[in-house]
């Protein structure tokens, strides 16, 4: 987003994160595509809704002129023609309907790019972006209006993508918002996420937006206390995009058992099943979405944002209570454990 942005009104963006500055320090900083503290700086939020891309970290891999291909998919192309922000390769347009034109190509006169380069046309999402496939239209709806208002906002102030989806909110239609959720809504999600439990991680550096990508000949390095999410083909989602290429959670030993304590028995008080509201198998219930096999890290940062309210919108309120107690390693075996289930 280019041109668009310059009419924004940014009051909203200051409001919102004058008190997320304040949290920052407290981020799970795993689940923002941060290593350890050395790595975050001192959050010189470089991002506003005027200028959301100032703070991406990470960048698009060099093109080396070479034309690729994934097993049954459309065509070939370079690396720069798969990522192309106005019309981005679909290489599987069997796996979902037809694109909505906002989906497909986005509207580059005002510099909005097509929503399936982040969220993939079959809108599995990635770690770093979100997971919309299967979500109903009102709910994606309603967070639209939310990222418009700016209720719902990331609680990194140096988070690109989180800027970009205020700014384009607020740039779209109705109708063409409408046509992206109705699309989205329609397609269903299919199982992304293998969460594995172990002490030793692939060593990773930080991709786009903050997705963890592990390193080549990097050898292993102890996890510690963190949930490191990673592409299971490093080249396949880097370079390629491959919208089939799924993702790995890395966790540590016994997170998943915590996990199920907290989202089915709520912890001994220090939160409320999950499963009261989203369904006892997390598939959604009515309104409320469905958070079953979505990306771990994703979903730590939404309990987190919600936590200290930088997502603070209708559905964010009532989630308020259900997450003000948990901690940091109840935020890392929740998500763990919800990014394990059947979708």
């Amino acid at each position: 987003m280019r041109k668009v942005i310059g009419v924004l009104v940014i009051g909203f963006a200051c409001a919102v994160l004058g008190g997320a500055l304040l949290k920052a320090a407290g981020l799970p900083l795993w689940a923002y595509g941060y290593w350890d503290k050395a790595t975050v700086g001192d959050y010189t939020q470089k991002c506003t809704a005027v200028r959301p891309f100032d703070c991406a970290r990470g960048g698009t891999p060099p093109d080396d002129g070479r034309k690729r291909t994934l097993p049954g998919g459309t065509g070939e192309w370079t690396v720069t023609e798969i990522a192309n922000d106005y019309g981005p390769v679909d290489w599987y347009p069997g796996d979902h309907p037809a694109m909505p034109d906002i989906v497909a190509r986005g509207r580059q006169k005002d510099g909005i790019r097509a929503c399936g380069l982040c969220h993939y046309p079959n809108g599995q999402g990635k770690p770093e972006n979100a997971p919309v496939a299967g979500t109903s239209v009102s709910y994606i709806m309603q967070q639209m209006a939310d990222f418009k208002s700016g209720v719902r906002h990331s609680a990194d102030p140096n988070k690109a993508n989180a800027f970009e989806m205020n700014a384009m909110s607020a740039a779209l239609t109705d109708k063409e918002t409408r046509e992206a959720a109705e699309y989205f809504a329609s397609i269903k999600y299919k199982p992304w996420i293998k969460v594995v439990e172990v002490t030793q991680v692939p060593k990773v550096a930080v991709g786009v937006n903050g997705l963890f990508m592990p390193v080549k000949d990097g050898g292993m390095v102890p996890l510690g206390k963190r949930l490191i999410e990673t592409p299971a083909n490093p080249d396949e989602t880097g370079n390629l995009r491959n919208p089939r290429s799924g993702m790995i959670a890395y966790v540590p030993p016994g997170t998943l058992a915590k996990g199920e304590a907290l989202a089915t028995k709520g912890g001994n008080g220090r939160t409320l099943e999950c499963t009261q509201c989203h369904g006892t198998d997390l598939r959604g219930l009515g309104p409320v979405p469905a958070i079953a096999g979505r990306p771990a890290s994703y979903l730590a940062r939404q309990l987190y944002d919600m936590q200290v309210g930088a997502r603070h919108g209708e559905w964010a309120a009532l989630m308020k209570p259900v997450v003000q107690k948990l901690t940091e390693d109840d935020i890392l075996a929740l998500s763990a454990y919800v990014a394990s289930r059947q979708p």
